[in-house]
């Protein structure tokens, strides 16, 4: 349900953009470092929200990858301290088997 509302929202959003940037067809002087050009107002705000969107997508993406990265190194460390949690358990239960009864009775009665 969550994926649906997202995927409405962002066809209002495009819808919007698209409305406004067909009011706007005038050229507009869009200023390079090296120098100055006529571009239709249309082509820049499309340009413009493509160029954010790409953007927002790529740091996403690289958020993602370090997400995953850090899951699995926490699987990792998870899945050594549960061998070294069932080792130690193992290795108490052999201590109690060895244990005199003696001492067992003595602090039940305790």
């Amino acid at each position: 349900m969550k994926f649906q509302w997202t995927w409405l929202l962002g066809i209002l959003f495009a819808i919007i953009i698209a409305l406004f940037s067909v009011m706007n067809v005038d050229p507009v002087p869009v200023n390079y470092v090296f120098g100055t050009s006529e571009w239709p107002l249309v082509l820049v705000i499309l340009g413009s929200a493509l160029l954010g969107a790409a953007i927002s997508g790529i740091i996403a993406a690289f958020r993602t990858v370090l997400a995953h990265r850090q899951i699995k190194e926490l699987m990792k460390d998870n899945n050594t301290k549960e061998l070294l949690i069932a080792a130690q358990q193992n290795e108490i239960a052999e201590l109690q088997k060895h244990r005199p009864k003696k001492e067992v009775v003595a602090e039940r009665m305790e």
